[in-house]
Formats: structure tokens, C-alpha cells, sequence
């Protein structure tokens, strides 16, 4: 793709950028860690057990043993990127110089898509919590709903060192909450709770171990995501970062190690102490597991601190994806200017009132559905650009590489695939709608945007000087 096919007009000069910085130097690799692991560590509290009631534990295991490898494959790649192309755009950042203005685009779409929704999910299943536990007297989740986006998008707009460290902090007690778990749970557990499902006779390749056949293992595909589901978002950081040609590739690789751990412990110990059957349904699947006892009281308690933890992350992740879009022209620019902290203000609130609309759909589980498939889309373009630069830009300096170069990320391009066709399986409507919304961006940006992208933001640099780089050899 030239820069004809997308011209690239603005003139983007100091003032221009000055007004769309974001602080440099705020985190280290631990912190990058973390909010890799804030990200996702809502969905070890709740959301994956659905896939049971998809699969069977068989069917859920093997889809979280496919995605893991995914995810591992693609952070892998993605951690090379993020040290040869340290923006604020992730992913848009990496297609855009692999694919042009368009692939750039769809993947910046995709992204924002995930991140804008994935909180109103996230927002109805904090509400649920709060109306559970009986907290202030609440029993309109509308009220959470509103005061969860004014308070952690208020916090946002401090900064990002403020904004990751508190991130930090409530991330630590999701994780010290999942570990009295394992170690509750580990009493309670017996290996012929995994497999009391009856096995479906109609299910081609049934069995106590695959209950509803092998299509099972493809149904719960969605739902193995959501343990994984946004650890992709730790580049999103870049800018922000201290050296991050070293500290991102190592923060998103120790954040997946992270989570690899913990989803393999509630997968197994949380079906073991409950059962299949019965945890498929479950609402608060953690709790339940333990019965009636002072360690399940903590644990439901503390399952709040996982869900807003995950929910405060992804705030910072929408906002800094808004941001990157915004300030090479393919969104309005309007929504990358920073505030007095270089928090990027508009880019907060417009997609949090968006998410707060949603929110009150109550619909959590669509809400969630609708994440994945924007997910999952991103993970295939991230995915080919990786390999496209890997074949087309074989000299570009890479600071870190990835192990098994393109053999690696074409294999988390082939479950991310299976994964997108998975999402339309499970719930069409929720995919449907997503498609719609991703279509609806694409025509804005074909039909005004991208005749107005702004030459000298970062992202369009990289992609710029890589063109002319190819042009003089």
C-alpha cells in the first residue's frame, strides 16, 4: 500500500504534538507485568465456566490449552513488535507499517472495539457483585455502573504513573484472593467431579471426558479466551515506559506466564471441588467451589477487587488506543489531547460513555461476546503483520525476536482464525453486531479519514520512513 491509496495530509508541527504527549518514563517492566495481568485476571474470577456448560471440562481443557498456545505464540510476536515499534498504538502501530493506512486501521478498530466494550461487560458483573453482597444498600446495578466509570476514569485523568501503580496495588489482591482459593480448593478437590456430565449419545465423539463431542472443544473456544482475554494490551504502554524496547517484551511475556498459572489452577481445582455439572451454571464459580466457609467470604470480597481491577486496566487501554488513532488524523483529533498530566482526557470519557450506554443494556455475557470477536479479529492482522514484516522487512532493527520467528506467529494466526469462526458459533448476534460496528469505522475512515491522517504523529512516521527506506533501495 502507498501513501497515495491513503493520503497523509496534515502537518503535524511541535505544537501540534505538544499538545499530544503522554508521560515518558512512568513504568518499569513490574508494572507493565501487572497491568498485563490486570487486564485479564477478572476473567480466573468468573466468565470461563460457561465454557463447561459449551464443552464439558474435556472440551473447556482442550480450548484452554489451544488459546494458551495462541496467546503464548502471539505474545511472542507481539513482543518483538513492541521493541522494533515502541507507540502508543500496539497493534494499529505494528499494521500500519505492515499493512498500510487500511490494515492499520482495521487493527486499531478491532482493538478499541475490544477495549471499549469489554469494560461495560465487566462494569454489569461488578454491579452483580455489589447487589450480591448486599454493599451500600444497592440493588440498581445502573448506579455501580456509573459510579465505577466516573471514579476510575477520574483517576485516569491523574496520570499514568498514578493511574498504574493504584492499578498495581488492587491487582495484588486479585492475586493473593486466587491463591487462599487454590489452596482452599485443594482439599475439596476430586478428580470424578471433572467429568460428572453425562455424555451426550447424539455428540459425535462423546465420552464422560468430552461430553458434548468434539464440536464441544470448538463451542468453548470463546470462553477459553476470556482467560487471556486483553494481556495483548501491555505495547498499548510503550510510550509510557521506561525503555521499552526491553521492559514491554518482558513485562507481556512474564504477565502471560502469570496467567497461564493461574487460569490451569481455577480450571481444574474449581471443577474439581464443585463439579462440572454444577459449576457450568455458576455465576461466582470461585465461591461456590468453596461451600459455605470463612475462606469463601474472602474470596467473594475479594472478587471485586479482580473485577475492577480488570476494569480500571482496560479503561487505560481504550483510552490509549482513542489516543494513538486519534493523533494521526484516523480518528478526530480532538481525542488525543492531553491535560496538564499528559492524560489524554476525551479519549477517557468519550469511548467510558459509550461503555456506560452499553453497561446498561445489563446484557454481561453478549457484552462479553462481543469483546472476544473484536479480539480475536486484531489477533489475526496482528498477527500477519508480524509475518509480513518478518518477510518484507528482514533488516529492521529488533531488539528482541521471537522464538521460532514466523513459524511461531503463524500459528497463533491459525487458532485466532478458528477463533473468529468460533465466536459466530457460540453467539451470532453478539458477533453480528460487532461486525456491524467494525464496518460502520471502516466506511468513516474510507469515506473522510483517511484523507486526513497527519504525516508527522509516530505511528505514520514509522510507516513513512519505512516507505521511503523501500523507495531509495
Amino acid at each position: 500500500m502507498t501513501i497515495e491509496d491513503a493520503k497523509v495530509t496534515g502537518s503535524a508541527g511541535a505544537e501540534y504534538l505538544a499538545k499530544r504527549t503522554l508521560r515518558t518514563g512512568s513504568a518499569g517492566w513490574v508494572l507493565l507485568a501487572g497491568l498485563g495481568v490486570s487486564y485479564v485476571i477478572s476473567g480466573d474470577y468468573a466468565g470461563w465456566n460457561s465454557g463447561i456448560a459449551e464443552g464439558g471440562f474435556g472440551g473447556l481443557l482442550i480450548a484452554t490449552v489451544l488459546i494458551a498456545g495462541m496467546y503464548l505464540a502471539m505474545v511472542l510476536g507481539m513482543a518483538e513488535l513492541s521493541a522494533a515499534l515502541p507507540a502508543a498504538g500496539g497493534g494499529y502501530t505494528f499494521a500500519r507499517r505492515a499493512l498500510g493506512p487500511w490494515g492499520g486501521f482495521a487493527t486499531g478498530t478491532a482493538v478499541l472495539l475490544e477495549y471499549a466494550i469489554a469494560p461495560a461487560a465487566i462494569a454489569t458483573f461488578i454491579g452483580g457483585y455489589v447487589e450480591s453482597l448486599n454493599l451500600f444498600g444497592i440493588t440498581d446495578g445502573w448506579w455501580v455502573y456509573l459510579a465505577v466509570y466516573a471514579l476510575f476514569i477520574g483517576v485516569h485523568l491523574t496520570g499514568a504513573g498514578e493511574a498504574l501503580k493504584a492499578m498495581f496495588v488492587i491487582t495484588a489482591i486479585a492475586l493473593v484472593g486466587l491463591a487462599v482459593f487454590a489452596v482452599s480448593a485443594w482439599g475439596l478437590f476430586e478428580a470424578g467431579n471433572l467429568t460428572d456430565i453425562p455424555a451426550d449419545p447424539n455428540a459425535f465423539g462423546s465420552s464422560s471426558f468430552l461430553p458434548f463431542g468434539v464440536f464441544g472443544i470448538w463451542a468453548a473456544v470463546p470462553f477459553a479466551i476470556w482467560f487471556f482475554l486483553a494481556v495483548e494490551g501491555v505495547p498499548l504502554a510503550a510510550e509510557e515506559a521506561r525503555e521499552p524496547e526491553k521492559n514491554v517484551p518482558k513485562g507481556i511475556i512474564s504477565a502471560m506466564l502469570v496467567l497461564i498459572v493461574t487460569g490451569a489452577a481455577v480450571l481444574f481445582l474449581a471443577t474439581g471441588a464443585l463439579g462440572a455439572q454444577a459449576i457450568s451454571t455458576s455465576g461466582n464459580p470461585l465461591v461456590e467451589a468453596l461451600g459455605d466457609s470463612g475462606a469463601a467470604k474472602l474470596v467473594n470480597y475479594v472478587g471485586l477487587a479482580g473485577l475492577v481491577a480488570s476494569f480500571f486496566s482496560i479503561v487505560y487501554a481504550y483510552s490509549r488506543q482513542a489516543f494513538a488513532l486519534s493523533r494521526a488524523g484516523y480518528l478526530p483529533t480532538s481525542l488525543s489531547v492531553t491535560n496538564a498530566r499528559k492524560a489524554p482526557v476525551l479519549a477517557l470519557i468519550v469511548p467510558g460513555v459509550v461503555g456506560f450506554a452499553l453497561s446498561l443494556t445489563g446484557e454481561g455475557a453478549m457484552l462479553l461476546n462481543m469483546a472476544v470477536f473484536g479480539a480475536a479479529l486484531s489477533y489475526v492482522l496482528m498477527m500477519v503483520s508480524h509475518i509480513v514484516l518478518r518477510v518484507r522487512e528482514p533488516n529492521m532493527p529488533r531488539p528482541y525476536r521471537t522464538p521460532g520467528g514466523v513459524a511461531t506467529t503463524a500459528f497463533a494466526l491459525v487458532i485466532a482464525c478458528a477463533a473468529v469462526i468460533a465466536t459466530f458459533l457460540v453467539d451470532p448476534v453478539a458477533a453480528t453486531w460487532t461486525l456491524v460496528a467494525f464496518c460502520a469505522f471502516m466506511a468513516y475512515f474510507g469515506l473522510y479519514s483517511r484523507h486526513r491522517l497527519v504525516a508527522h504523529s509516530p505511528d505514520e512516521e514509522f510507516a513513512l520512513l519505512a516507505e521511503a527506506e523501500e523507495e531509495l533501495e
